[in-house]
């Protein structure tokens, strides 16, 4: 499977392109580097800290990858824009399902949410203005993260998850809105189901390990798809998506970024009255942002 990085596609306004692969470094160099945000080894993050009068809005990047593979540092060039308009940015890493399958990878995603909340005062960053973005397995972290309750814990013993999960937009490409099977089967067809991602996501070595094994698993299958969290009073969310259309989906790559993950969610969105942007080339566009900068420029600056 194929690809594109969403630092990258900030850059390029998430222009409506197949995904592909972006290899360069980040251009530069960040403030703090590797911090860990929890007590294992992948969880750790970059921070660029941007300039400005008061406490600065922040830009968080998951990396996608499938939740099987993928690093922050492979972000490409695209944080200068948002620094220069006085935006810092963090790019996170986490355990990847290999090692430890869901809840891990979202959860830790979560927790370097509410690890940055935690050094607000020492990294400037005001509490208030968060947003996400991520590719793929990003998009579907960050999606799950803006829909999802607050994972604060009041009580907890540790300060960091005392701290609020809720973010105040996110805008992703590629995501999947659902991960279970027996939602996205239908949705796409049966190529969808030959992604590693979905079986990897459940600790199944084999998609006919997770069908076999489906009531086992469906409660992970039912809580991390986004769409399943969907309510009126979340945060702003815009999706892009490639505009191959063509179902059922061709082969696994192009099921598991099919443009129907984000037409589904937006059906939901909808009904519910919850603010939802989709945006696919000659298929969808949105009368209030014309891309994904536009949206979070404005959801971050206002």
């Amino acid at each position: 499977m194929k690809y594109l990085t969403v630092l990258a596609l900030l850059l390029l306004g998430f222009c409506a392109c197949p995904l592909k692969a972006v290899d360069e470094p980040v251009a530069l160099s960040p403030t703090v580097a590797e911090v860990s945000y929890g007590p294992h080894e992948m969880n750790v993050l970059d921070f660029w800290k941007a300039e400005g009068e008061g406490p600065r809005p922040l830009l968080v990047y998951i990396h996608g990858g499938g939740w099987v593979g993928g690093d922050k540092s492979k972000s490409g060039p695209g944080i200068k824009p948002f620094l220069d308009k006085g935006i810092s940015v963090a790019a996170v890493n986490y355990r990847l399902s290999g090692e430890a399958p869901l809840p891990a990878p979202v959860h830790d995603a979560a927790r370097a949410i509410q690890f940055i909340r935690s050094k607000a005062t020492e990294w400037n960053i005001d509490k208030n203005r968060i947003a996400l973005t991520g590719g793929s397995a990003g998009a579907c972290t960050s999606m799950w993260i803006l829909l999802h309750d607050d994972l604060a814990d009041p009580e907890s013993k540790d300060p960091v998850l005392r701290e609020s999960t809720r973010v105040q937009g996110a805008a992703v490409r590629g995501g999947q809105t659902s991960i279970d099977p027996k939602v996205i089967e239908p949705w796409l067809g049966p190529n969808v189901l030959k992604h590693r991602m979905i079986n990897m996501a459940v600790g199944e070595e084999t998609m006919e390990g997770a069908l076999e094994n489906y009531d086992k698993h469906k409660a992970f299958f039912v809580e991390f798809s986004p769409y399943n969290h969907v309510s009126k009073d979340d945060p702003p969310l815009l999706m892009t998506y490639g505009n191959d259309m063509t179902l059922p989906s061709k082969n696994s790559g192009h099921g598991i970024h099919h443009p129907v993950y984000g037409v589904k969610l937006k059906e939901k969105s909808d009904g519910v009255g919850h603010e939802c942007h989709l945006l696919i080339q000659g298929v969808s566009k949105s009368d209030k942002y014309a891309n994904a900068n536009d949206f979070l420029f404005k959801v971050l600056l206002k």
